[in-house]
C-alpha cells in the first residue's frame, strides 16, 4: 500500500507537531474497525482517525464528520475509562516499520500516574489499534487474535505485547545508497529494478519503487541484469536523495487522480511515472491527502457493512418470490387445457344413451370441430356417463377457477417484486445511518423484518428529502426512499408542481417546485436528469423520464409504499451524466 514507513514517518512529525502535550477529549468507535480520539490542546481542538480496515488502514487528522452508534461498542467505553483526560508524551515508531505507538500520561484507578501506550499497526488485514498498559501487557484491541487465528503472534488482553516479526530489510536511517545498491546487484534473476528495491528496502511502498526506477530508467522499464553502469550511478543517485528526505523528513503530500478526478495514488514524492494518464495535486498536508483519498471509498465501506442484513434480506425475498412465480406460471400453463375438459363434458352430455356402462373411453362426434371428427375421450369406468360429464365439468370449473387465482396472484408477487427493487436502489442510495433506519422501519411495517415486542421504540422519523436547485433558479425536491417519495408527491408537494419518474425503472420521486410558475426548458431538463441520475437507470446512456402535474398523480388504496399512478404524462429522454 501507498501508506509505507516513510509516508508514516511525515505523518508522524505531523501529528507530533500539533498533539504533543494535548490531552484526550472524546473517544469514539463508529464501527468495528475504526476509532476517532479528539484531542484538545492550548491552541486548538483536533480529531485523528485510527483506521484498521484491510485496505484503507491509516492513522492521520480527520475533518470528516462520522457517525457513531447510539451505544458505544465495549471497546470505547474501556478506552474512555483509560484514556479520558490522558496527556500524550510522546509518538514513536521503530525504524521505518509501519506502525506508531502513542505513549500516553494517563491516570489509574489509585490515582497514580502510569503511561499507557496506543499502538496503531498498519499491516494490510492484519492491521490493529491496541491498548497496553505501563507493563507491556495488552489491555484490549480493536481485533484480538487467538491461537486458533495465529501460532506466533497472539493479540488477547492480559498478553505481553510483542512487536510485528521484523522484516530482513534495509533501513534507509541506518544504510548508505552503496549498500542498497550492492543489494540490488546482488539479487538472482532478471527481477524488475522497482520490485527489486521492494524486496530488499524496509518502509517503502510499490509506488516510491516504481518512481525510483522510472527516473533511473528516464521513463523506460528496467530489469536488474540488463542495467548499466551509468543507471546504477543514477540508482545510488536516487537512493541518496531518498535517503535525505527520510533524515529530514521534507517530502511533500503529492496525490495523483485520473482523468475523471477519482483519486489514483498518493505519496512524499513527486509522482511523475503516470505521465499524462494522471494529474498531480501538492496537498496542504498529509492528513488532507488521505482524507480526501479515501473519503469516497470508506463511506462505501461504511455503508455497505451496515446494510448487508438488509442486502441479504432484500435478495432472500425476492429470490423467493421469483420462485412463486416460476412454479405459479407453471400451474397457469396446465390451466390452459381447461376448455378440453368443457368439450369433454359437453360431448359426453350429448351422447349419454351411446356410451356402454363400464366404458374406459368413447369415440365421440366433436360438433365443435367442422366435419364433426371423431375424438377419443377417457372415462371412468366406475361411474356412468352423466357422473364421467360432471366429473369434466368439476375440474373444468376448477382450472378455470385456479387460472383466476393464479394470474391474480402472479399480478401480485410481480407488483412486490417491482416494490423490493425500488427499495434495493433506495438502498444503493442510503448515505447515512439515518437513511438505512428509514429503509429499515419501512421493512418492518410491511412485515418483512419482524418487530421485537420487548422494545418500544418511536416510529423512525421520515428525513427532509434532497434539495436541488436548476440552474435558472427552480427548487428540485428528491426522495431518498419510498417513505420520504409518499410524503413528498402526497403531502408536501402541491397540485401545480411538476412530478418526475423514470419510465417503468425504480427510483425516486422527484418534484419540480413551481411555486405557481410557469417552469422553464430548463428547469425541465435538469429535474428530469435529477430523476434519473437517483434511479436504477443512472449509468444509463439514455433514461425516459415520465412527467406530470402533481394533480394527476395519486395512490391506490393498499398499495406499497412509494408505489403511485399518473395520468397526463408525457416522456422526456435525458443523459444522466
Amino acid at each position: 500500500m501507498a501508506l509505507d514507513g516513510i509516508f508514516l514517518r511525515h505523518l508522524k512529525r505531523e501529528l507530533e507537531e500539533k498533539l504533543i502535550g494535548g490531552r484526550v477529549d472524546k473517544i469514539h468507535q463508529p464501527n468495528r474497525e475504526e476509532l476517532v480520539i479528539a484531542f484538545r490542546t492550548r491552541e486548538s481542538a483536533y480529531k485523528v482517525l485510527l483506521s484498521a480496515r484491510a485496505n484503507s488502514a491509516r492513522v492521520h487528522f480527520t475533518s470528516v464528520a462520522l457517525e457513531n452508534p447510539k451505544q458505544p461498542p465495549m471497546l470505547c467505553m474501556l478506552l474512555r475509562k483509560k484514556l479520558q483526560g490522558a496527556k500524550l508524551l510522546e509518538i514513536r515508531q521503530p525504524e521505518l516499520e509501519r506502525l506508531l505507538h502513542f505513549d500516553f500520561d494517563a491516570v489509574n484507578e489509585l490515582g497514580d500516574h502510569v503511561v499507557l501506550t496506543l499502538t496503531m499497526e498498519i499491516m494490510g488485514r492484519y492491521s490493529n489499534v491496541i491498548l497496553t498498559d505501563e507493563n507491556g501487557k495488552i489491555v484490549d484491541a480493536l481485533k484480538r487474535v487467538d491461537a486458533e487465528m495465529s501460532s506466533q503472534r497472539l493479540v488477547l488482553p492480559g498478553v505481553a505485547y510483542q512487536l510485528p516479526p521484523p522484516q530482513e530489510k534495509l533501513c534507509l536511517l541506518n544504510a548508505s545508497n552503496s549498500e542498497v545498491v550492492a543489494a540490488v546487484k546482488a539479487l538472482p534473476g532478471d527481477a524488475a529494478l522497482s520490485k527489486a528495491l521492494l524486496s530488499v528496502l524496509q518502509g517503502v511502498s510499490p509506488i516510491v519503487c516504481r518512481e525510483i526506477e522510472h527516473r533511473v530508467g528516464r521513463g523506460k522499464d528496467l530489469a536488474v541484469r540488463q542495467m548499466d553502469e551509468e543507471q546504477y550511478f543514477r540508482l545510488g543517485y536516487f537512493c541518496q536523495k531518498l535517503k535525505d528526505t527520510v533524515e529530514r523528513v521534507d517530502g511533500s503530500p503529492y496525490l495523483a487522480v485520473n482523468r475523471q478526478k477519482k483519486p489514483l495514488d498518493f505519496s512524499f514524492l513527486e509522482i511523475q511515472q503516470y505521465g499524462t494518464a494522471a494529474i498531480v495535486y501538492e496537498e496542504k498536508s498529509f492528513s488532507e491527502l488521505l482524507d480526501r483519498f479515501y473519503l469516497e471509498k470508506d463511506q462505501l465501506e461504511r455503508m455497505r457493512a451496515r446494510e448487508q442484513d438488509l442486502l441479504r434480506l432484500l435478495s432472500n425475498a425476492s429470490e423467493r418470490l421469483s420462485r412463486k412465480i416460476n412454479a405459479q406460471k407453471a400451474e397457469l400453463m396446465q390451466c390452459a387445457q381447461r376448455d378440453e375438459l368443457r368439450i369433454a363434458g359437453d360431448l359426453i352430455s350429448a351422447n349419454l344413451y351411446t356410451i356402454p356402462k363400464g366404458a374406459d373411453k368413447a369415440d365421440l362426434p366433436n360438433f365443435y370441430e367442422e366435419g364433426t371428427p371423431l375424438l377419443q375421450i377417457k372415462l371412468d369406468p366406475a361411474l356412468t356417463a352423466s357422473q364421467n360429464a360432471q366429473k369434466y365439468y368439476k375440474e373444468y370449473r376448477k382450472a378455470k377457477t385456479a387460472e383466476e387465482k393464479l394470474t391474480e396472484q402472479i399480478e401480485i408477487a410481480q407488483d412486490e417484486i417491482i416494490y423490493l427493487d425500488s427499495v434495493f436502489e433506495a438502498l444503493s442510495r442510503a448515505a447515512t445511518s439515518q437513511d438505512l433506519g428509514e429503509i429499515r422501519a419501512e421493512l418492518m411495517e410491511q412485515g418483512y423484518i419482524r418487530k421485537l415486542r420487548s422494545k418500544k421504540e418511536k416510529p423512525a422519523a421520515v428525513s427532509a428529502p434532497l434539495t436541488f436547485q436548476t440552474s435558472d433558479g427552480f427548487t428540485v425536491l428528491v426522495g431518498r426512499n419510498n417513505r420520504q417519495n409518499d410524503r413528498l408527491t402526497l403531502k408536501t408537494a402541491n397540485n401545480n408542481d411538476i412530478w418526475f419518474h423514470t419510465k417503468n425503472i425504480p427510483g425516486s420521486h422527484t418534484v419540480l417546485v413551481t411555486d405557481g410558475k410557469k417552469p422553464t426548458e430548463t428547469a425541465m431538463t435538469e429535474a428530469a436528469v435529477l430523476a434519473a441520475q437517483h434511479s436504477k437507470a443512472k449509468d444509463s446512456s439514455l433514461v425516459p423520464v415520465d412527467y406530470t402535474e402533481i394533480r394527476n398523480v395519486s395512490k391506490p388504496q393498499g398499495s406499497k409504499p412509494g408505489m403511485v399512478i399518473y395520468k397526463a404524462y408525457k416522456t422526456l429522454f435525458v443523459n444522466p451524466a
